[in-house]
């Protein structure tokens, strides 16, 4: 399994050309995942369905599937902040996964920069930068000796990826704990000491 970011600022078009490596990928014979990053507030359920229902009424995790598709919510009991590998560990075997979303995770990514956005740059103070997809090479505000990648060319950022494949082989940290592992936490110390204070083993 093959894992690369996409960071970016808003704007710069990096889910349109996320949109286009899957498709291109996808042609290929490839099965393809994505790991987002999601604001805090976001869910992916109707309020009124009954997995909704389920959750709120305290289920830890409610999962749903047909013959087309499955999907798993799980409610964190505390806030916590999942790591890119906590959640490349939840995904079914793929060749190639996109992170999206997560500009700061420790994985080899490819920065979009589009001119018209006027933000700054990330590949500078970013080891894991590896190559820039831009729409205006020569604007880029600070020179490096990076793969400049044409954005409006999604093949030829594919046979980029292609040809660099290797880099991109995931192996996971050691002793990586579950995503939920500190929301469990909490939990689990809590009904451990009421377990010790009531004279059972905890």
């Amino acid at each position: 399994m093959k894992v690369v970011g996409l960071c970016g600022w808003s704007g710069s078009g990096k889910t349109t050309l996320l949109e286009q490596l899957i498709s291109t990928l996808r042609l290929d014979g490839a099965r393809v995942s994505v790991v987002k990053h999601a604001h805090h507030e976001f869910d992916i359920d109707q309020p009124g369905k009954d997995s909704w229902r389920h959750r709120q009424a305290g289920a830890f995790e409610v999962v749903i599937a047909s013959n087309l598709r499955l999907a798993k919510m799980r409610e964190f009991e505390v806030s916590v902040e999942p790591t890119v590998h906590q959640l490349v560990a939840e995904l079914y075997d793929c060749n190639w996964v996109f992170v999206e979303g997560f500009k700061h995770a420790d994985v080899f990514k490819i920065e979009v920069w589009r001119a018209a956005t006027g933000k700054p740059v990330q590949y500078p103070d970013d080891p894991f930068v590896v190559a820039i997809a831009t729409d205006n090479v020569a604007e880029l505000p600070v020179t490096t000796a990076l793969p400049c990648l044409d954005l409006n060319d999604p093949e030829a950022v594919v046979g980029f990826l292609l040809r660099t494949a290797d880099r991109y082989e995931y192996r996971p940290p050691f002793d990586q704990p579950p995503a939920d592992a500190e929301s469990r936490a909490g939990t689990d110390d809590a009904a451990g000491s009421g377990a010790s204070a009531a004279g059972e083993p905890s």
